[in-house]
Parts: C-alpha cells; sequence; structure tokens
C-alpha cells in the first residue's frame, strides 16, 4: 500500500536516523558500523538510556553531542522534550535530565520515578528533593571556573582522578552547584567553595532533603547548558565516570 502525507514522511525520517519532533523522539542505539557485540562490550553495554532536553531550545545541539557520547559508550540513547511524561522512562536504566529544560515545564513526577537519574540543571535540584529550595544558598551556579576538589577520590565515581585540584575544563565557565542533605556522598566541589557541591550522589535509600527517600540512584553534576563540549580529558573522565555509576545502580 502507498503512503501519503505525513506518515510517509515520519516513516521515511526514521528510516534515515533523523529524529521526529515530539514529545518522545528516536532512538540511537549503536554507531554506524558498531555491531551489538561491539556495543555489548563498551561501558554503556546495550542499557537504555531516556535523554529529557528542550527539543526547541538553544543548546539542543549540544545535547545531540551528549547523547552521541554516551551512544558512543555504548548505551542505547532515547530523546524525549521536556515536557515528556516520566512514564517514558520506566524501563530505562538511567534518566539524564539536562539543564537546556526549563524546569518549571518538567512533570514534577520525575522526583518519585524508581529509576537512576543524573541531571546537571541546578534549578531542577529542589523539585527532585535532592537540594533545598532556596537560590544561589541550596544551589546555583558559579559563572567563571575551571577547577574542582575532588574530595571522595576513593569512590567510583571520582573515576579514578585523585584528590585534590582537577582541571575539568578547557576553558573557564559557568559550573552548576548544589547544597545536598546529610545522606548525600559528595565527590567534588567547586574549588575554593568547599559549600558548594559539584558532583554529588544519592544511593537507593538515602535521605535527600524534605526527608525524601531517593526511590533510586541520583546524580547532580555540575555542567551548564553549553559547557558538555568544554570538559577536558579530566572532566569527560568524571561525567563518564558519574553516568557509568548511576546506570549501575539498575
Amino acid at each position: 500500500m502507498r503512503l501519503r502525507g505525513y506518515a510517509a514522511l515520519v516513516i521515511a525520517a526514521l528510516m534515515a536516523g533523523v529524529m521526529v519532533s515530539g514529545p518522545v523522539l528516536a532512538q540511537a542505539g549503536a554507531a554506524p558500523g558498531l555491531d551489538a557485540g561491539a556495543a555489548a562490550a563498551k561501558p554503556g553495554a546495550g542499557r537504555k538510556v531516556l535523554l529529557l532536553v528542550q527539543q526547541a531550545g538553544a543548546s539542543f545541539a549540544i545535547d545531540e553531542k551528549v547523547r552521541d557520547h554516551l551512544i558512543e559508550r555504548g548505551y542505547v540513547v532515547t530523546v524525549a522534550d521536556q515536557k515528556a511524561s516520566p512514564s517514558v522512562g520506566a524501563d530505562a536504566k538511567l534518566v539524564v535530565i539536562s539543564s537546556t529544560v526549563a524546569a518549571k515545564d518538567v512533570d514534577r513526577g520525575w522526583r518519585q520515578l524508581p529509576v537512576p537519574l543524573l541531571t546537571w540543571e541546578n534549578d531542577f535540584l529542589d523539585d527532585l528533593a535532592m537540594t533545598g529550595k532556596r537560590h544561589d544558598t541550596d544551589f546555583g551556579e558559579v559563572e567563571k571556573e575551571r577547577h574542582l576538589w575532588i574530595v571522595n577520590a576513593p569512590h567510583p565515581m571520582a573515576g579514578g582522578v585523585p584528590a585534590g585540584v582537577a582541571n575539568v575544563y578547557v576553558k573557564q565557565a559557568g559550573m552548576s552547584w548544589g547544597k545536598p542533605g546529610l545522606g548525600a556522598v559528595t565527590i567534588a566541589t567547586v574549588y575554593g567553595q568547599p559549600e558548594k557541591a559539584a558532583i554529588f550522589s544519592y544511593e537507593k535509600g538515602a535521605t535527600m532533603d524534605y526527608e525524601s527517600l531517593a526511590p533510586a540512584r541520583r546524580v547532580m553534576f555540575f555542567l551548564g547548558n553549553d559547557t558538555f563540549t568544554n570538559l577536558s580529558p579530566v572532566g569527560r573522565q568524571l561525567f563518564d565516570a558519574a553516568v557509568d555509576w548511576a546506570a549501575a545502580g539498575r
């Protein structure tokens, strides 16, 4: 049967690997030329990741870089728009929420989702019960920084980066931070500002803020909207370690 109009265009786009506009975009797996066996041998081991982004945002191209990096490491990535229901991530091994989302447009139901979650949207940390609610006191962003202070080098999320100063950006840029609850594990702080945790996590069942218990692993990473491509080799090492640790929790 011959297909006409929009339906034909959608199917053609999917066959070509082009993402289609809508709440849930196209799923992407192994990179071209990489078979399923090779993908399974990579760190991602074929695990499903849901990447939540602002599809129409100015920094969507950076989100695509994040997606491509995850795919290269063996993850199978589905990209969803910020207004998607948390139910779309129910079968994922990891949900990643980019800071390109507008926190006010993101469903608060992600807070209760029993799936590991990693984010660098500091303005959504309070909605996830990962910090308190006071902007610039419980969470925020420093404008120009390139160094972290690694305070928990033995933890897998440190990715083998030694304790002390770590140069995580190629050049100075914005860096997100939060002030986590007592149940958190802090991996790194903003250099010279130990009260601002740049990488921290909650294990499943740990007490977060508001006496909430983490329904699955929760991770905060220090990126901003456009800084993924500014990560230094050490910064990329920390990012990979954070993703791998979070995804291994399910």
